[in-house]
């Protein structure tokens, strides 16, 4: 079997499942749920085959032609395409492990699981599109399994509004993608990602506005501002669906994507990129501290390291010394996929390790209503507790390394955006110590928590594979480089490294100082440590949260509603009433008197016969 053919496999799998399931299992919620299991687990194997055995590949067949245009669709697998596909894979399989304890009581987890399966094929495709076009189809495709699986408790308004919310504000930002899209077609005659390169190399004349189009698409994916409200409200979904799409993948499909189309970016594109991708790490560390609901704490932890990410692409290249020589690197494209990478880890175990407390509570996602779980529950505990070391940067975990590199690039390229960076990261560490303290130390605080309990192994088991690889998945050199060898050299060569003691304590400096106010601001008790010491600041960051929710709302009920009932009332005075009504009623007039004729009498029928003879006679004759 050649590359091609495993990378079809692992592109087809998880769509026969979710087929299969379609078809057959919607009544067999545990058939569903093994079968979606294997299919990811498939995944996973055939991704680490593809991006560890060395092959790296580009094939592509035509799907139709419209005069000179043409669509291809292909797949692309370089060492950006190998990490990314391998994040998916691995991250997808200990959520669907994860899921089976935690939906195991759920009557409708074959669609749930049907929705995973639909999500993994259309993530994988993002992953594997050689060309823009077809990186649009699977895009739409992950927006719709993201709607599904946000609306899996459809019978709960609040998730019903959810994925509405998620589908209006994403259709925002895929708009513009789409347009980015049609001018690369125009502007450069192509959007295929092997030709775009040669073609710009070719002198090929730069446009800001394509960049700055397409990167839209990654403000409604990647939730950045103003296109990030959408984000929180996701949450309604069940926590492993928080797990895999709005912490891990989806959301990082729009880093990846810009990491796609770099070669198109100009130095002024760019630089919006970064002051978004800034300004969304400061405000979501800020909203993150005043929620109460341990996924909202998570879901604005996400959006700020997603606006990391997204500021680390926006820095750019940077020139850097190699073997006596000075070499310009794609710094922000490494940085950016490695934190990617690291964050995927321990997010990921950070929001499992949050499903597996509200399975231990019955359901209680408040984190004041839970409190001393460290002696219930203590694998998720600990487990916990390395993934916000990692957030946090503690040094020698994964976070460390993949945040050294964003504040190393930004310390080269512009101090302003460093120094945001460092106050968002001290702000990080503050909210995720108050998390963890609040909900594993002191006293149990409802009957829930005092009931808590640990999952069984295919919850635990999840666990304690994400805390292996966000202790010792940044590490990409040295002693334990072969969890990535060789075979990720076109990413990792684009690291921007810092050396020397600075690091290490201004990592350890940023830890300290936030987690210190988080003990000295937070007790576990009940009531908001912060509402009760520092009032004004909990208002004004409350209210900071709220005005996009009311921009959002407003927009909503004042334009979009309206708008709605504008052209509702045009269709049905116009086009149901006017055009098709009144053509259905000149029509009938005309049936009217065409059954007038038909009374049923021969005499009639043959005096109508000779009449039409003579006016027949007479055309013909030229007499009329």
């Amino acid at each position: 079997m050649d590359s091609t053919q495993l990378a079809l496999i692992t592109l087809l799998v998880p769509l026969v499942s979710a087929t299969v399931i379609a078809l057959f299992l919607r009544r067999a919620g545990a058939v569903a749920s093994y079968l979606s299991t294997v299919a990811a687990a498939v995944v996973a194997v055939t991704a680490v085959m593809l991006a560890y055995g060395g092959h790296r590949f580009d094939v592509s067949a035509e799907w139709f032609t419209f005069g000179e245009f043409t669509l291809s669709l292909g797949f692309k697998f370089d060492d950006l395409a190998a990490l990314m596909l391998t994040i998916v894979g691995v991250v997808g399989f200990c959520v669907h492990l994860f899921s089976l304890g935690y939906m195991h009581d759920d009557q409708d987890k074959a669609r749930f699981f049907g929705g995973l399966s639909v999500f993994m094929f259309s993530m994988i495709g993002i992953v594997l599109a050689d060309n823009l076009f077809m990186m649009f189809i699977f895009w739409e495709l992950v927006g719709f399994s993201s709607y599904l699986l946000i609306n899996h408790y459809c019978l709960k308004q609040s998730a019903a509004d959810a994925a509405k919310k998620a589908f209006i504000v994403n259709r925002v930002g895929d708009f513009g993608f789409l347009i980015g899209i049609l001018m690369c077609y125009w502007h450069y005659g192509t959007v295929d990602l092997n030709a775009l390169p040669d073609v710009i190399a070719g002198g090929a004349m730069m446009s800001i506005a394509i960049p700055l189009l397409l990167f839209c698409g990654a403000m409604g994916k990647s939730a950045q501002m103003p296109l990030h409200i959408w984000l929180p409200d996701a949450m309604e979904g069940p926590t492993p669906v928080s797990a895999l799409i709005h912490a891990a993948t989806m959301v990082a499909a729009g880093i990846y994507m810009l990491c796609r189309i770099e070669v198109l970016m100009v130095a002024d594109a760019l630089n919006v990129i970064m002051w978004v991708g800034t300004i969304t790490a400061v405000y979501a560390a800020l909203c993150a501290i005043v929620q109460s609901d341990i996924k909202k704490v998570l879901a604005y932890s996400t959006l700020s390291q997603l606006g990391y990410m997204v500021a680390a692409f926006g820095l750019g290249s940077l020139v850097v010394e190699h073997d006596g020589s000075e070499v310009l690197i794609a710094a922000g494209v490494g940085a950016a996929m490695f934190h990617l990478t690291t964050h995927a880890f321990f997010k990921a175990l950070l929001f499992l390790g949050s499903g597996s407390v509200i399975h231990g509570c019955h359901h209680e996602q408040n984190i004041f209503k839970m409190g001393g779980l460290l002696k219930k529950m203590p694998l998720t505990a600990i487990t916990m507790l390395i993934g916000v070391l990692a957030i946090s940067g503690l040094p020698f975990l994964s976070g460390f390394y993949s945040k050294d590199s964003i504040l190393h690039l930004a310390q080269e390229k512009n101090a302003i955006v460093f120094g945001l960076l460092v106050f968002t990261a001290v702000v990080t560490s503050f909210y995720m110590v108050r998390m963890w303290r609040i909900t594993f130390m002191g006293e149990t605080q409802s009957d829930a928590a005092e009931k808590a309990h640990e999952g069984g192994l295919s919850m635990t088991l999840p666990l304690v594979l994400l805390a292996v690889l966000s202790i010792f998945g940044g590490y990409t050199h040295g002693p334990l480089g072969f969890l990535y060898g060789h075979s990720f050299d076109g990413v990792w060569s684009q690291i921007p490294h810092a050396s020397g003691a600075g690091v290490f304590i201004m990592s350890i400096a940023i830890l300290v100082v936030g987690a210190g106010l988080a003990f000295a601001l937070y007790k576990p008790g009940p009531s908001d440590g912060l509402a009760t010491k520092m009032p004004a600041a909990f208002i004004g960051l409350t209210a900071l949260k709220e005005s996009f929710d009311k921009g959002y709302n407003y927009y909503v009920a004042k334009v979009q509603d309206r708008f709605a009932m504008l052209m509702n009332f045009l269709e049905q005075i116009l086009l149901a009433g006017l055009i098709i009504r009144g053509l259905a009623g000149i029509v009938g007039l005309f049936g009217l008197g065409a059954r007038a004729l038909h009374v049923g009498s021969l005499h009639a029928y043959v005096y109508w016969f000779l009449l039409g003879a003579v006016l027949l006679w007479g055309f013909a004759g030229g007499l009329f």
